[in-house]
């Protein structure tokens, strides 16, 4: 119930706001990828300006993401090393478990009475 009531809270204000960018920012703007000769209509591209906008955002939430998960590596590596020794431990505490319990029904406890 509370992250449905922080996401209306969030997402919402959030919303209204692209809303209000994207119809504030309608006009058509030209991006020249070619430095030299501008006009070149082959290495141009027109949208509106929030089209733009949204793809920068999208970009750097990409990259921000591609960033964070390269850095992370190391941990996982770590983490999948961890549990693969853990597995291995859990096994070998069974065997030790299951080989006691085999000489503990061997065993014979002497009467209490004689």
């Amino acid at each position: 119930m509370i992250k449905r009531v922080v996401n209306i809270l969030v997402l919402i204000p959030i919303g209204i706001v692209l809303i209000v960018l994207s119809v504030a920012n309608r006009q058509p703007v030209t991006l020249a990828l070619n430095p030299f000769r501008p006009e070149d209509s082959v290495l141009s591209v027109t949208a509106p300006f929030f089209v733009y906008l949204f793809l920068a955002v999208i970009l750097g939430l990409v990259i921000g993401s591609l960033a964070t998960w390269f850095t992370q590596g190391k941990y996982r590596k770590r983490a999948r090393i961890e549990a693969s020794e853990a597995v291995k431990w859990h096994s070998e505490a069974e065997k030790h478990k299951t080989r006691a319990e085999a000489i503990a029904s061997q065993a014979v406890l002497p009467a209490a009475g004689k």
